[in-house]
């Protein structure tokens, strides 16, 4: 089965190649090395000595770079929905963008292959029987299951009430002691953290996909991604899910293929009413006055009907405005170190690259909070030095690396945990490029994430041993 959904995806692959190398308006040796070195991060990042950090940077700049502009050329004539600045389409500017973005999918792939010859998971995912967290979830299963959910239920409707966290909306409510971090932080990938632990500890004691490594996953997906009014519920679910199925795999478990369907079935239904609900609340919560309002219809219309498997995906627009742009160099650089978050402000790639929708007078900035995102290879490039692209790849590519040795070193050795850790680091990686210098915020979150669990466990497993839980 596995070959021949390869066979087929290859197929589909070289097809589209083939299709778009004849359409595409420059040389068609540019296209093709683009396009192997694309799909040769994307296959590497699959590969056994690959971390879960190269299989979603791949996925992600697959995704951002060659399907989105392969369909494009293949199909709509070379044009992008998404703002591309001074970028004008000639076969020559078209050239230069994908030979900035082969270099940095090569490096991307030296990065992984360097890392390899150092750490690289084993063949069979650890067991985790003598966890402390283990041993207390498996005395305290249904109690903490149902605290867990409980707490998910009362954080979302909260924060849709209230509106402490939401995606593209100014904060509704400040709530003492720094607790909107703490919302935050929870809904983006705290109970994901958990839930990647309970799938971990289910398959542990049940040897199987369990009922409840399918619920609770699913529905922490749901409830956080709608009550932050985001449509990437796919995310979380698919790291927690890949990380799981590959758990499995290794240790010989059986995973049904009735009961995966069913899970399979139960995600892409709640997926669909998840991004229906998050669309229907941010048109309630527009507050659209006489001056721009069709001009704003329309952006949030579009946006919120292209197709989300293919244009909501940041890449290749980015760094065509970018290429293009007379502003490159180092005082941009620069310049971006020096953004500082404020809401209803546009973003310095916003004002200074693009032809920006969030900049039309109908957006109301009092309410919404609209950026748009170059991605980590176009914000890298903002100087106009390859070198420095390609070397800053590589630091970036190995400082991801250590950071997933890190939570697999010292979180219990958990692969579900770790495929999470890696999609969030890589998902920000490829959506980079509005306020960096914050960037500490998130990863700094991560390690913090990490260290509780690593606190935790310790701390039960006293517990367990000392015979008091």
């Amino acid at each position: 089965m596995i070959r021949v959904v390869l066979f087929l995806f290859l197929a589909s692959v070289v097809g589209l190649s083939f299709v778009a190398g004849l359409r595409y308006s420059g040389h068609w040796a540019v296209y093709l090395s683009f396009a192997i070195a694309a799909n040769a991060l994307l296959l590497a990042g699959f590969r056994r000595g690959a971390l879960y950090f190269d299989t979603f940077i791949g996925i992600f700049l697959w995704l951002g770079f060659w399907l989105k502009l392969s369909i494009r050329v293949a199909f709509l004539g070379g044009a992008f929905s998404e703002p591309v600045g001074a970028f004008d389409g000639s076969p020559q500017s078209f050239d230069a963008v994908l030979l900035v973005a082969t270099a940095s999918f090569s490096a991307l792939l030296l990065a992984t292959f360097v890392r390899e010859r150092y750490f690289s998971y084993p063949v069979q995912a650890p067991g985790c029987a003598d966890s402390g967290l283990f041993l207390f979830y498996r005395k305290y299963r249904s109690l903490v299951v149902t605290v867990f959910l409980v707490t998910i239920l009362f954080a979302a409707l909260s924060n849709v009430w209230l509106g402490i966290y939401q995606r593209g909306m100014v904060t509704g409510t400040v709530l003492p002691f720094g607790l909107n971090g703490v919302y935050k932080w929870a809904l983006q990938f705290g109970f994901a953290s958990i839930s990647a632990l309970i799938v971990r500890f289910e398959i542990e004691l049940g040897r199987r996909l369990t009922p409840l490594a399918i619920i609770v996953p699913v529905f922490e997906g749901f409830m956080s991604n709608t009550a932050m009014l985001s449509r990437g519920m796919v995310l979380n679910a698919s790291a927690i899910g890949f990380g799981g199925l590959r758990t499995m795999l290794t240790r010989t478990m059986r995973i049904g293929t009735l009961r995966l369907g069913a899970a399979t079935a139960l995600f892409c239904l709640l997926f669909v009413v998840s991004v229906l609900a998050v669309n229907y609340l941010r048109i309630a919560s527009f507050n659209m006055g006489e001056e721009g309002v069709q001009s704003q219809t329309v952006a949030v219309t579009g946006s919120m009907t292209t197709p989300l498997f293919i244009d909501r995906w940041v890449g290749i627009e980015g760094l065509m405005a970018v290429a293009s742009s007379d502003f490159k160099g180092w005082d941009l650089w620069r310049a971006a170190w020096k953004e500082r978050f404020q809401e209803g402000t546009p973003s310095l790639y916003d004002q200074r690259l693009i032809t920006s929708p969030y900049l039309t007078p109908g957006v109301d900035r009092s309410r919404n909070h609209f950026v748009s995102l170059p991605g980590i290879v176009a914000f890298l490039y903002y100087p106009g030095s390859m070198p420095f692209l390609c070397a800053s790849l590589l630091v970036v590519a190995w400082f991801a690396a250590f950071l997933e040795y890190l939570t697999y070193r010292f979180c219990g050795a958990n692969w579900i945990l770790c495929a999470l850790f890696a999609q969030v680091i890589a998902f920000r990686y490829a959506s980079f490029g509005y306020v960096p210098v914050q960037s500490y915020l998130l990863f700094g979150s991560l390690v913090l994430n990490g260290g509780l669990i690593l606190l935790a466990d310790r701390l039960l497993l006293r517990v367990q041993r000392n015979g008091v839980a």
